[in-house]
C-alpha cells in the first residue's frame, strides 16, 4: 500500500463521515450502533467499504422520503445487521476454518 493509497483512503473515510453527520440525529445514532455491531461481528466484506456506504445510501434515501430510521430497519438493529451479512463470511468463520483444518494441513 502506497502513501497515495493511504491518503485516498483517509479522504474517502472523511467524506463518508461527512455524509453520516448530514443525516438526522436518529439516523446517526442507529448508524453508529450498526457500525459498532458490524465491527464486532467482522464480516469480511466490511473492509472494502461498500457495506457501510450502502447503509448510508439507504439511510439518505429514507431520510429524504421523511421516514424515521426505525421504519426502515425495524426495532432490532442487530437482526437487521445479521440479515445484511447473512451470506457473507466473517473473520470468525475464517478463523474457525483455519483451526478446524489443523496444523500442517494444506490450505492453512
Amino acid at each position: 500500500m502506497s502513501i497515495q493509497d493511504i491518503i485516498e483512503g483517509k479522504k474517502q473515510w472523511r467524506a463518508h463521515l461527512a455524509r453520516i453527520k448530514a443525516l438526522p440525529p436518529d439516523y446517526q445514532i442507529v448508524y453508529k450502533e450498526m457500525q459498532k455491531y458490524l465491527f464486532k461481528v467482522g464480516p469480511v466484506s466490511l473492509s472494502d467499504g461498500s457495506l457501510l456506504s450502502g447503509i448510508v445510501d439507504f439511510f439518505e434515501e429514507g431520510a429524504a422520503e421523511g421516514k424515521g430510521v426505525l421504519e426502515l430497519i425495524g426495532t432490532d438493529v442487530a437482526a437487521f445487521c445479521d440479515d445484511l451479512i447473512k451470506d457473507s463470511p466473517t473473520y470468525a468463520d475464517a478463523y474457525q476454518q483455519s483451526i478446524s483444518a489443523g496444523p500442517g494441513t494444506p490450505g492453512t
